[in-house]
């Protein structure tokens, strides 16, 4: 291993910031910058020589490679934690758009909506993971929370109520179980998870964080978040009556007065059920 992807995996391990899968998620990121700097020419950098060049460089690199405005933004997110722990905040601009990195857009117009290909799906042979893709897509749940997902702790009858060690922030919540096809699934999750969770005993939740992103990456399985979207939008139709805006349903200022109490009041859903606080977020789901 050279040197700074020792060093940045040390100083992960010192400052172990954030739930499980933010850590795992920060420590993968800054692996992968360790090795991007070294294909950019930085041979013999260390954690602590972290220099605006290294930052101009690899903000160059993820605008070559045309990733998505949100996706640097949350790339800058981790270099600014590198800086921060380091002692050298200022190496980092504070506002983003001195990298010219564009807003990211809260309201979306076109749905992202996904459901899991059927063929694709039974590729999947490990059943802890085929059942944590299910859940995602039947419940709206995220990847941490179908992944540490305990049925027997869970199932409540007619809801799910999510622990808040699984959940992001630390927030627990409950989410209804509306139909057979809910029914289905979390009665195939009691059988395979039984009285533990879809981590299976032997494993540690990182390992199968990592096994679940080898998995469905080899079966072609990818814009899972869209599962959520795809859950936000049923649950809005089922609340409302009419699509989404997202969807090609009506837009907030083509409601009557009573269409826009039901709108609101299946905003306010939607976003709790999906561990939101705020309703605003469900523009990102539903549009405005």
């Amino acid at each position: 291993m050279r040197d700074l992807n020792f060093q940045l995996k040390n100083l992960c391990s010192r400052n172990p910031d954030g739930s499980h899968s933010t850590q795992a998620d920060r420590q993968q990121i800054l692996q992968a910058m360790a090795n991007q700097l070294f294909a950019l020419g930085f041979r013999r950098m260390e954690v602590k020589s972290l220099k605006p060049k290294h930052v101009d460089a690899l903000i160059a690199y993820y605008l070559e490679q045309d990733l998505s405005a949100g996706t640097i933004k949350n790339r800058l997110s981790v270099l600014r934690w590198w800086a921060e722990k380091i002692g050298k905040k200022n190496v980092v601009a504070k506002d983003n758009a001195y990298y010219g990195i564009a807003d990211r857009v809260f309201v979306t117009t076109v749905s992202k909506a996904r459901e899991i290909d059927q063929a694709l799906l039974a590729m999947i042979a490990d059943p802890h993971i085929k059942m944590s893709l299910e859940l995602q897509q039947a419940f709206g749940l995220r990847r941490e929370e179908a992944i540490k997902f305990s049925p027997s702790y869970a199932d409540k009858g007619d809801h799910l109520h999510l622990k808040a060690t699984w959940c992001k922030g630390g927030r627990a919540r409950d989410v209804p179980i509306r139909n057979n096809e809910q029914r289905d699934v979390l009665k195939r999750a009691h059988l395979i998870a039984g009285k533990g969770s879809l981590i299976p005993s032997h494993r540690m939740y990182v390992q199968q964080l990592r096994l679940y992103e080898k998995t469905t990456e080899a079966a072609g399985l990818s814009k899972l978040h869209g599962l959520r979207h795809r859950y936000a939008q049923e649950r809005y139709r089922e609340l409302t009556g009419f699509p989404a805006p997202a969807c090609g349903g009506p837009v907030r200022s083509d409601l009557n007065e009573e269409e826009r109490a039901n709108d609101r009041v299946a905003r306010y859903a939607v976003s709790k059920e999906l561990g939101h606080i705020r309703e605003q977020i469900t523009a990102v789901y539903l549009g405005r």
